[in-house]
């Protein structure tokens, strides 16, 4: 997938504080250096500085040079050792990251054991004598302290040292029981009570007890995160003018311009709002678009997270039921003359969970039905950037077909970078759009500025468009794994649909098989899954597993996964 330009002023040469390795009396410690600002060819000069070709992984992990296009004027050729000299540089400040982040726990841990020997008020060594003490440097030591003093341990005074802070009072219980009825007096007079039960969403997002392979997660795992990428984003986007100011309630202008080529079509800067991640979105739209007690129509089976936020909305959801082509239209078109419905929420590309895409004789019927039912679709278009390398070319978002603003789109940047990297958008045409910004104001102000301009940087770097093809490979190559492992340990399991994009597949279980009882002795032989049961809002035709490969290790834990749900079958078996 080609990423979008982004226009931007140009930033500074000069680089973040780099930690440079130090040998003392036989161990590492680190020593911060500033990086001098990259030297300049005098005018007139006539001579052509040589340009460095980035570093691209080669076959079988080895570092290669991409080609360049040559100019007029060809730069030199630059030597081997030289390009080698930087990719050993490069990995070894990666390993010093790395150590500082460990060394840091470390001399945290070590010092919180020590506490007990200083009195309340007591004055800890000096930072000099901790750095002599535990061999580190005095980064470390400051950051190490920074830890101690946030969980209110320690006090640290400028120019005066740390100190040990004064115990905390215990604290006193309380009698709550009073809340119970006042809790259930709130819903006396709603026509649709709001219940507000996050465990569909908790389970994607709690991390499984240690040694449990994790195919219930919701996002990329670490070695498949650009981590580097966007250190150095966030680096250069503290160091931009402004960057710690108020920004525009609707978003920078430049971060909604990409959101708009991205989505392409006849959508503009003019028609995004900038929202703290996808889930924030579909909570802003749902309260815009629908009041407490009308019904919205969902597909069924659809994401817990978004069922959890209708129905805290006050909201009453209906499935209309999907297939391996998306949503059925015959089934939608009843929906709305049944219930008066004037919201309907899809995900028409790699649906969670089935991975289903909307077929292309579909995508018009939604859109003709809803323009006619006087109806929202809210387009949560949020695997976009998990296609997998051997899909074919993607079918535009429903937002980019559509000119009567009939779509309210979602999008985010969540999915494909970091669970941490909440930037995404909302688009729309009309009114509604007034409607929109004005539930985003009053709810959340606006997105701070810094994680912004870290979502242009990072867009905007050559990284990008190689993160997003490097996921692609892994997450093909994950998504045959899990599949060959599921047909050869499982079965009887039904894999209706192998999906193209996304990071999971959708299991149905044997009708001897109960759901409940299979994550359950799963979690006995070390493996979790997602269960079925809270991707649908009524009755389940069938018991379902969800089955993530984005959230492990790599293709040897997939393998050993499955042989451990096998396990669980056959306990089950007895």
């Amino acid at each position: 997938m080609r990423a979008a330009s982004v226009e931007r002023t140009a930033t500074s040469d000069q680089g973040p504080k780099l930690s440079r390795p130090q040998t003392v009396d036989g161990k590492v410690s680190e020593k911060e250096i500033t990086p001098r600002a990259a030297s300049r060819v005098p005018r007139g000069s006539g001579s052509v500085r040589p340009a460095l070709a980035p570093v691209v992984p080669g076959p079988a992990g080895s570092a290669a040079v991409a080609p360049r296009v040559k100019s007029v004027a060809a730069a030199p050729r630059v030597p081997p050792v030289v390009v080698t000299a930087i990719v050993v540089v490069a990995v070894a400040l990666s390993c010093v990251l790395m150590s500082e982040r460990s060394s840091v726990a470390e001399l945290a841990h070590s010092l919180r054991a020590e506490l007990n020997r200083y009195s309340p008020g007591g004055k800890l060594p000096s930072s000099r004598a901790l750095v002599e003490r535990y061999r580190v440097s005095p980064v470390t030591v400051t950051r190490a302290l920074a830890q101690l003093a946030a969980e209110g341990l320690v006090v640290t005074r400028p120019g005066a040292g740390a100190f040990r802070a004064e115990p905390r009072a215990t604290p006193v219980a309380g009698d709550t029981s009073w809340q119970e009825v006042a809790l259930s007096a709130d819903t006396a007079t709603e026509l649709v009570p709001r219940a507000v039960d996050a465990s569909g969403v908790l389970v994607t997002l709690s991390a499984p007890p240690p040694g449990v392979i994790e195919f219930n997660g919701g996002y990329l795992h670490p070695s498949l995160q650009p981590e580097h990428a966007l250190a150095g984003a966030l680096a250069r986007a503290g160091r931009r003018p402004g960057a710690w100011g108020r920004p525009p309630t609707d978003g920078l202008p430049e971060l909604r311009q990409w959101f708009a080529r991205e989505i392409g079509g006849s959508i503009t800067a003019a028609d995004l709002l900038i929202t703290a991640g996808g889930q924030s979105a579909i909570t802003t739209a749902l309260r815009a678009l629908a009041p407490p007690g009308t019904p919205v129509l969902v597909e069924s089976p659809t994401y817990p997270g978004m069922l959890a936020v209708a129905r805290a909305a006050g909201l009453r959801p209906v499935p209309v039921p999907a297939d391996t082509d998306g949503v059925r239209p015959d089934l939608l078109e009843a929906a709305f003359r049944a219930t008066g419905a004037r919201v309907f929420v899809c995900q028409p590309l790699f649906q969670n969970p089935t991975g289903a895409v909307l077929a292309p004789e579909r995508r018009g019927e939604v859109l003709r039905i809803a323009r006619a039912a006087g109806a929202f679709v809210i387009e949560d278009d949020f695997a976009r950037r998990l296609v997998h390398e051997d899909a074919p070319a993607l079918p535009a978002p429903l937002a980019a077909e559509d000119p009567d603003g009939v779509v309210v789109h979602v999008c985010s940047l969540t999915k494909a970078t970091s669970p941490s990297l909440r930037v995404g958008a909302l688009a729309a045409r009309g009114p509604v759009l007034e409607r929109l910004r004005a539930i985003q104001v009053v709810d959340s102000f606006f997105v701070p500025r810094p994680l912004q301009e870290a979502a242009l940087e990072l867009v905007g770097a050559p990284a990008w468009p190689r993160h997003l093809r490097a996921v692609a490979q892994e997450l093909r190559n994950r998504r045959d794994v899990l599949a060959g492992a599921v047909a050869l340990q499982l079965p009887d399991a039904g894999l209706a649909h192998l999906p193209y994009g996304g990071y999971h597949l959708w299991l149905r279980l044997p009708d001897a098989v109960p759901e409940a009882a299979l994550l359950a002795a799963a979690l006995r032989t070390g493996v979790a899954a997602a269960p079925g049961r809270p991707y649908f809002c009524a009755e389940p035709p069938a018991g379902h597993i969800r089955l993530s490969f984005a959230g492990v290790a790599g293709p040897a834990e997939i393998v050993e996964g499955v042989r451990r749900l096998r396990a669980a079958v056959d306990e089950l078996a007895g």
